[in-house]
């Protein structure tokens, strides 16, 4: 029996950790896990087989950290091999009786993905084929994604696991208190995400104890159509005789997994800290449970990295101004790659109010498959609203669709059988939620029923290829009231049928219905009005249309979709004072008093526009002294942003693309003090490093990134750094400060012992460590002098540190 079928019909149990168990059996300080499989074959085995008898059906290979950064191809064959085959021996030799298989683990690579970070999305895809194919051709039972921060890595790591077998794929991302990834995913946006691109589990693991998941499980069961799977850690980690122990129990432990199993979880299992004996506690327990119903979710979602928008609870605003039809100046931008241009056009629709971007790019004499995905890349940078991706090259398409991060609408398909072969695979791979345009081979039927008739052949089609009617959204296109004056009510028929009849959604470019006319506007707001009162879910529309907003406002007023009138109110009180709308501080921070007067490098700073902030760096360099311009603006904008994600009304992408953006502004800074005799606005020095033996610098390259925005000059090690180097450099330089960073138990020691020498040897320095393992209790047991739970603390400490000087 394979796992898909048995998963049908039982609760299955995972395995628990394996990097303490390692520990306690001498992994040392420093060393991989994962060599442990061709040095200790015996040990390995006999911890899968401890789980496999404590009651696990599927029990994870010994591979959390092999990848190409971290082995050669050679090493990483051997090493995959022999897991594999550790964990098949395990297998054979457990006195268990239950069904058994093995997942192959995989684990991120430690590195940010672009544009927050260095590593190349497909540079990325192309690291975890490399893996899945090594895995698969060792004939593991399916391959188990997990503890997975970022929801880009997420979508590299499942497209190489799709690409590359055939086998089932669980996915887990690891989420924080916050009931967020790092990069500020909530559990809706990755189940739309990864049961759109066709994994067979979604889950959650890692982070912190069972009781903190509950939640998690909950909003991940209540959001998707797929079996949800739970592994949480032992509770939380601290020191204790030199030794990483755990707060829950496996008693504990078992008692709150009853409750996950009972109503959220199919796949169960443990974490960081968990043993054989929390997995025997949690399956006798649980032995005589049914497995949860999965059901099927009805609700049409699209994403970005961090928001999703659900159709058919209020009207969806499409802001079309990012297309060249009709735009002199947005054509020319396209030709001069303006890509600050397009960005603009982008946040301030954002800020006028719609909740998707449409963008299209699709003019002559360019690229269109590079711009269009340039610009996907980069307006996903700056704004956290979802795309509409628009064009009709199915190859630009495809290249914008596998860069995508999250689950886009896709503009469009339509009834021409051309179009759907081409068209709907992309939906079926990537996922998304597709605009389908109810014309054919014949054109656009001049009646209702005709476009009805279309409308089905499309749905019937779409369902060949294993797509849901809740990812359709139909076009009963709005045509031109001066060439047709029936046109407008055949549009709004077959809308009302597709809608009413047909259970499906609806969207309109609305202003096609004017083309001709004097005033548009009237013509616009009137049919949008109309359009709505018919089941309009969706208009593709221009948010400066102050005439289209009223109507709006003033329809989800009248039909109760605005409490109290609040959202009519707020925006009739802004049309009418004569202030303009001012920034909107990144997709959540709330707009400071006074920032109606916010200087241009201020808001290009907040709004993360590179570009912008250099021009408006060199344009006050000619006036302000650059020390100035550092506390006086840059600085200024930096804690607005810090604030916003210290209270999580801003997430880490906003944070760094705002850090990237005060770093532009820095370098023409520095240029102009190095031409000059200008003081610097250098505060000290911070030494950094990721610690022996771990591989992963995504926490460390953020803090590296804020903190020299602030004024440190960091020397900056880089990862997997023995404790002795580490040592020197701080003896060397003298600084005061000194970051460390791990993200994995199985380095914990390493950090340890860093800091024991540094006591010895630097006793003047002050040490800050984070990391993913770490909490404030078990970072004080280890001797560190601060524990910060994120990059904007350790910046606020070494602040405090050098204004103590």
């Amino acid at each position: 029996m394979n796992i898909r079928e048995y998963l049908k019909d039982h609760v299955v149990y995972l395995d628990g950790g394996m990097g303490t168990l390692l520990q306690q059996r001498g992994l040392a300080p420093g060393e991989y896990p994962e060599l442990w499989n061709l040095s200790h074959p015996e040990v390995i085995v006999d911890i899968h087989k401890a789980y496999f008898d404590a009651g696990s059906n599927i029990v994870c290979t010994n591979t959390f950290g092999a990848n190409p950064l971290k082995f050669s191809y050679d090493q990483l064959k051997e090493i995959i091999t022999a897991a594999v085959n550790n964990a098949k021996a395990a297998a054979v030799a457990s006195c268990g009786k239950q069904e058994k298989f093995v997942a192959l683990d995989i684990g991120p690579s430690g590195k940010l993905l672009k544009p927050y970070g260095d590593l190349d999305f497909e540079d990325a895809v192309t690291l975890f084929s490399k893996v899945v194919k090594i895995g698969s051709e060792c004939g593991v039972d399916l391959v188990y994604i997990e503890t997975f921060s970022d929801s880009y890595e997420t979508k590299a790591a499942l497209l190489a696991a799709k690409e590359n077998c055939n086998l089932p794929v669980f996915v887990s991302n690891a989420y924080g208190e916050d009931g967020k990834l790092m990069t500020g995913a909530s559990p809706e946006v990755m189940v739309a995400m990864i049961e759109g691109m066709g994994a067979d589990a979604v889950g959650a693991n890692c982070s912190v104890g069972p009781d903190k998941l509950v939640q998690v499980a909950k909003r991940l069961y209540e959001s998707c159509s797929l079996p949800v799977l739970i592994k949480p850690n032992a509770g939380l980690p601290k020191g204790l005789c030199g030794e990483t122990v755990y707060d829950v129990s496996p008693d504990a432990f078992s008692d709150v997994m009853q409750e996950i199993i009972k109503n959220y979880c199919r796949i169960v299992g443990g974490c960081c800290g968990t043993t054989p004996d929390y997995i025997k506690s949690l399956c006798d327990k649980t032995a005589s449970f049914s497995p949860v119903p999965i059901k099927e979710n009805y609700k049409t979602v699209v994403t970005s990295y961090a928001k999703t928008v659900v159709w058919g609870e209020n009207p969806v605003l499409i802001g079309e101004r990012i297309n060249p039809t009709g735009k002199k100046r947005f054509k020319q931008a396209l030709i001069d790659n303006d890509i600050s241009y397009i960005l603009n056009e982008g946040v301030n629709q954002q800020e006028k109010g719609v909740h998707i971007l449409d963008v299209n790019v699709g003019i002559p004499d360019i690229d269109e498959k590079k711009v269009l995905t340039t610009a996907i890349c980069e307006l996903q940078a700056v704004t956290d609203l979802p795309l509409q991706i628009d064009t009709s090259s199915p190859d630009a398409m495809e290249m914008a669709l596998r860069r995508y991060n999250g689950k886009a609408m896709i503009n469009s398909v339509n009834g021409k059988i051309g179009s759907m072969e081409k068209i709907f695979p992309l939906v079926k791979k990537y996922g998304g939620v597709v605009v389908a345009l109810t014309l054919d081979e014949t054109g656009i039927p001049d009646s209702a029923q005709g476009r009805i008739d279309i409308a089905k052949r499309i749905l019937e089609k779409a369902h060949e290829y294993g797509i849901s009617k809740k990812d359709i959204i139909f076009d009963t296109l709005a045509m031109t009231v001066s060439a047709d004056s029936k046109a407008p009510g055949e549009t709004l028929a077959a809308l009302r049928y597709i809608k009413n009849e047909m259970g499906c959604h609806t969207s309109l470019g609305v202003s096609n219905v004017s083309f001709g006319l004097p005033s548009r506007d009237a013509v616009n707001s009137t049919f949008f009005a109309m359009a709505l009162e018919n089941g309009l879910s969706a208009a593709i529309m221009n948010p400066y249309s102050l005439e289209m907003m009223k109507t709006y406002h003033a329809f989800c007023a009248l039909h109760g979709l605005d409490e109290n009138c609040a959202s009519y109110i707020d925006f009739m009180s802004s049309v009418q004072s004569v202030v303009q709308p001012v920034i909107s501080q990144l997709p959540t921070v709330q707009v400071p008093a006074g920032s109606e007067d916010m200087s241009p490098l201020k808001k290009a700073i907040i709004r993360g526009m590179k570009d912008d902030a250099k021009v408006s760096t060199k344009a006050l360099l000619n006036d302000m002294a650059a020390l100035d311009i550092v506390n006086q603006e840059i600085i200024p904008a930096l804690d607005e942003v810090g604030k916003g994600y210290e209270n999580k009304s801003v997430y880490l992408p906003q944070l760094l693309m705002s850090a990237e953006a005060a770093k532009s502004a820095f370098e023409c800074i520095k240029e102009k003090v190095d031409s000059s005799k200008e003081p610097s606005a250098k505060k000290g020095d911070f030494v950094i490093a990721t610690v022996h033996g771990d591989i992963h610098d995504i926490g460390k390259n953020i803090v590296k990134l804020l903190l020299e925005n602030y004024g440190f000059a960091v020397h900056d090690l880089g990862r997997d750094v023995p404790p002795q180097v580490i040592v020197d450099e701080v003896v060397k330089t003298k600084t005061r400060l000194v970051g460390l960073s791990a993200l994995m138990t199985t380095t914990v020691p390493a950090m340890e012992e860093t800091i024991k020498i540094l006591r010895t040897e630097a006793p003047w320095c002050k040490i800050v460590v984070g990391g993913a393992v770490l909490t404030r209790e078990y970072a004080d047991s280890i001797g560190a002098d601060k524990y910060a739970k994120d990059a904007m603390e350790t910046v606020r400490y070494a602040e405090k540190i050098i204004s103590e000087k």
